[in-house]
C-alpha cells in the first residue's frame, strides 16, 4: 500500500490523508506518553505538514507546555476530542501523527523504541530492534533507519 494514507478520529467527524510517505515511525516509552495514550507506550509518525491534508470535519486546538520548554500543538476531532496529530512548535514544518488513527494499521511497525529506560517491565522489545533508553542525540538517525529499513519510500 502505497500514498495516500486515509485516517480520521473515532466518530468520524474529522478526516484527513498524508499524501506522501512518512518520514519514520517510533514508539515512545516516556511516562509523557504513556499518559497521554493512556498506555505503555505511544506510536509516532513524522510528515510533513504539507504532505497532512484534513480533508472532512473541524479540528480543535490545544497548545501544550511539555518537560524541558518544549512546546507542542495538538490538533484533535472538534467533536469526539480523538488526538490526531501534534505540531511541535519548534519544527514548524513537520506534524507527529498518531499512526493508530489511520484506516490500515497493519503495516504499522517502528523502528525503533524510546525511553525504554522508562518501558513498562513486563513489555518486550521485539528482536533485533533498535532501542534507546532515552533518546538518539539526533532524531534525524530515526529517519535514516526508516529508510533504511525499505518498510516504506
Amino acid at each position: 500500500m502505497a500514498a495516500p494514507y486515509p485516517g480520521g478520529c473515532v466518530c468520524g467527524a474529522a478526516r484527513y490523508r498524508v499524501t506522501e510517505e512518512p518520514l519514520t515511525l517510533y514508539a515512545c516509552h516516556c511516562t509523557d506518553c504513556q499518559k497521554r495514550s493512556g498506555s505503555a507506550f505511544g506510536l509516532s509518525m513524522w510528515v510533513r505538514r504539507s504532505d497532512l491534508e484534513l480533508t472532512q470535519g473541524e479540528l480543535t486546538r490545544h497548545d501544550l507546555e511539555l518537560g524541558g520548554g518544549r512546546k507542542s500543538n495538538a490538533r484533535t476531532c472538534a467533536r469526539c476530542a480523538t488526538r490526531l496529530w501534534s505540531e511541535p512548535a519548534r519544527l514548524p514544518e513537520y506534524a507527529v501523527l498518531r499512526p493508530g488513527t489511520l484506516d490500515d494499521t497493519s503495516w504499522l511497525e517502528p523502528v525503533a523504541h524510546l525511553w525504554t529506560r522508562s518501558a513498562q517491565p513486563w513489555f518486550r522489545f521485539p528482536e533485533g530492534v533498535t532501542t534507546y533508553e532515552t533518546q538518539p542525540a539526533d532524531m534525524l538517525e530515526l529517519a535514516r533507519l526508516w529508510q533504511k529499513s525499505g518498510r516504506r519510500t
